[in-house]
C-alpha cells in the first residue's frame, strides 16, 4: 500500500486562517463531501474550526456513488442530529432540498425578531468535492472557478444568491498528514490530492485491489474479463491487453492503463462506487 500521502501547501494554512478569520460573520456552514468517500472527505480540522456552529452536511456526486450507501450515511448524520442531504452539483439535484432547509434555518434565525437579516453561509470542505460547481448552482452563474483539479478556487469570495443569503466560499482545505493511509488512499483515488505528487500505476493498481474486493464485478464487465487476475497486478496486465494498451515488444503501457482506470473510476463510467461505508470517523485522523 502507498503509505504517508502528504499535500500541504502554503495556501492550505492559509484557508485554514481564512476560515478562522470569517467564522465569527457566518450563521450556517455547509460542509461539502464527497459521497463516494463520505469518511475520508470529512477533514478533521473544519470539525475544529466549526464547534458548535450549525452545520449542513452536503454529499455531493451522489450519482457517482452506490445510492444504497449514500442513504445509509445520510441517514447516520440525520441521528446524530446533523442536516445532511444527497447532492449532483453538476445535475443541481437536490440542490432546492438544500435551499429549502436554508431558508428553514433563516427563518429561524429572524423568529423574533423587528428586521429579517439575509443568512450568511459559508461553504468549506477538502479540494476537488465539488464546491465551486455547487456555488454556481446556488448563485445561478458563474461565481467561483470550477476544474477536475484540486486547488482551483483561490482566495475568499462573498457571493449574493438569488433569495438575499449571502455566501462564503473558500478553497479546499486538507489536513498536514493523514494518520490512516486509507484515508490518503481515498482522497487520492477522487482526486483531491494531485496525481502529479503520485504514480498513477501504483495509484491504479491501489484502486483495483479495493475494487476486485467490493466491486469485481463491476471490473469485469468495464474491461470485457473473464476473471480477475490472482493479483492486482496480473487484473491491470488483463485490462491493458483487452484495450490494447501495449508498448514495442508487447510490453504493457501501465501508465496509460492505470489513467485510463482512474479517469473511468472518477466519472463514474465503471459504475457507481462507494469505498467507505458508516460512522467511522474517528478513523479520519
Amino acid at each position: 500500500m502507498i503509505e504517508h500521502i502528504n499535500w500541504y501547501p502554503g495556501h492550505m494554512k492559509k484557508t485554514r486562517e481564512l476560515i478562522q478569520e470569517n467564522l465569527k460573520m457566518v450563521d450556517v456552514v455547509v460542509e461539502v463531501i464527497d459521497a463516494r468517500i463520505p469518511i475520508s472527505s470529512r477533514n478533521p480540522i473544519i470539525d475544529d474550526l466549526v464547534g458548535d456552529k450549525i452545520r449542513v452536511i452536503a454529499l455531493n456526486k451522489s450519482d457517482l456513488a452506490d445510492i444504497k450507501a449514500v442513504n445509509e450515511q445520510i441517514d447516520i448524520f440525520r441521528e446524530k442530529g446533523q442536516y445532511a442531504l444527497a447532492l449532483n452539483s453538476i445535475s443541481g439535484e437536490g440542490v432546492v432540498r438544500l435551499f429549502n432547509l436554508l431558508e428553514k434555518l433563516e427563518q429561524k434565525k429572524n423568529r423574533g425578531q423587528l428586521r429579517n437579516k439575509p443568512l450568511r453561509i459559508m461553504i468549506v470542505g477538502v479540494p476537488n468535492v465539488g464546491k465551486s460547481s455547487l456555488i454556481n448552482r446556488m448563485t445561478g452563474k458563474k461565481s467561483a472557478k470550477t476544474g477536475d483539479r484540486p486547488g482551483v478556487t483561490r482566495g475568499k469570495q462573498w457571493l449574493a444568491l438569488r433569495n438575499g443569503m449571502q455566501l462564503l466560499d473558500t478553497p479546499g482545505i486538507l489536513w498536514p498528514k493523514f494518520e490512516d493511509p486509507k484515508v490518503g488512499l481515498n482522497l487520492a483515488f477522487c482526486g483531491s490530492i494531485k496525481d502529479e505528487i503520485m504514480d498513477i500505476a501504483t495509484l491504479a493498481l491501489e484502486l483495483i485491489n479495493v475494487l476486485s474486493t467490493d466491486y469485481p464485478e463491476l471490473l469485469l464487465k468495464r474491461y470485457k474479463l473473464e476473471t480477475l487476475g490472482e493479483t492486482p497486478l496480473v487484473t491491470m496486465e488483463h485490462i491493458a491487453r483487452k484495450r490494447g494498451f501495449l508498448l514495442p515488444a508487447n510490453r504493457i503501457d501501465y501508465e496509460r492503463t492505470g489513467r485510463i482506470l482512474m479517469d473511468e473510476f472518477r466519472s463514474g463510467a465503471l459504475g457507481k462506487i462507494t469505498l467507505e461505508r458508516g460512522d467511522c470517523t474517528d478513523e479520519r485522523i
